[in-house]
């Protein structure tokens, strides 16, 4: 399928200076602003971009849950030829429309979804390589220190679903998707293509937890660049939700801060790269296959330790 990523997503937010704020502070660059428009535009170093919308904009669809979050995501095609393929696919959809040379539905978990041309650019950035057994490639050269992180690209959204067969079958069926892996009747991860990253997109069922936004994942050159951005929102006082860390289902080394435009922001580097070769695994969801390591509560941008909670001993 045509399909190659995430190009936008826009938040519904109830504190837009803090949001604001947040988005600076995690890395990703500010986008030029007309004089008395309500909205904030941010960007990767890709071109994929971050919307902030007041929560009660007219602009924006219904939202999926209360409070701030996300409220529609736009996915790149490849070509003009390939979203006119893909018309015929979305148009028994509910809430079909075309906006301008967009098209617009909703998935079966209620997220309001745009398909467009790609804009994203391709990204070259000197990355230092790592020296391991047997394989040194790192000569009369040091490893990075980041002062904080610039985000490469918008790499996947994690949604909670109610009907996770169902929201599957949408992705899979009707766009295209691949099953990379799945948690036996909880969860399944998909990419776009059949060549690419782990994930584009992971779908999970909890007991009890209604439908909702789970995080959103920005790529980053390295390990050293996970560490140095949670350090670095560490010092603007965001809290982080859980990181660093590692996931062993896609290999990821992980950083996760909470965000007040709902649910959570990621940094990660390191995913698997798969192929047509690939076989899907089905695990049982566990903590030890979703995390190998992790720190609870991040580090502290002051002692380089862990990150102590209020009160702590």
């Amino acid at each position: 399928m045509s399909i190659t990523g995430i190009e936008k997503l826009e938040f519904g937010v109830e504190d837009l200076p803090t949001c604001e704020k947040f988005m600076q502070d995690f890395g990703l660059q500010p986008m030029l602003q007309h004089w008395g428009e309500p909205r904030r535009e941010f960007t990767t170093l890709s071109g994929a971009s971050v919307v902030l919308h007041p929560k009660n904009s007219e602009v924006l669809p219904a939202a999926f849950e209360a409070g701030s979050t996300l409220r529609r995501m736009t996915w790149g095609v490849d070509s003009p030829a390939a979203l006119a393929a893909l018309q015929p696919r979305l148009e028994k959809m509910p809430g079909f429309r075309q906006v301008g040379e967009e098209l617009e539905c909703c998935d079966p978990n209620g997220m309001t979804l745009r398909f467009g041309v790609t804009a994203l650019r391709e990204v070259e950035l000197p990355v230092t390589p790592i020296n391991q057994w047997g394989d040194v490639r790192r000569i009369d050269q040091p490893s990075p220190v980041y002062a904080k992180a610039e985000p490469v690209n918008i790499g996947h959204v994690v949604f909670f679903v109610e009907d996770l067969a169902a929201t599957e079958k949408f992705y899979c069926e009707h766009l295209g998707f691949q099953v990379s892996d799945r948690y036996i009747d909880r969860a399944v991860f998909l990419r776009t293509q059949v060549r690419g990253g782990h994930h584009n997109l992971f779908l999970l069922k909890l007991p009890n937890r209604p439908r909702g936004l789970n995080h959103v994942a920005f790529t980053v050159r390295d390990i050293h660049e996970v560490i140095g951005g949670g350090i670095a929102m560490n010092k603007e006082n965001w809290s982080t939700f859980i990181g660093p860390g590692r996931h062993p289902i896609s290999s990821a080394y992980f950083w996760y801060v909470n965000s007040p435009t709902g649910g959570a922001f990621e940094y990660y580097t390191n995913d698997d790269y798969l192929t047509e070769n690939w076989q899907p695994r089905e695990l049982e969801h566990s903590l030890v296959s979703f995390t190998e390591w992790a720190v609870e509560g991040g580090i502290d941008h002051d002692t380089r330790r862990q990150h102590k909670k209020t009160g702590a001993a």
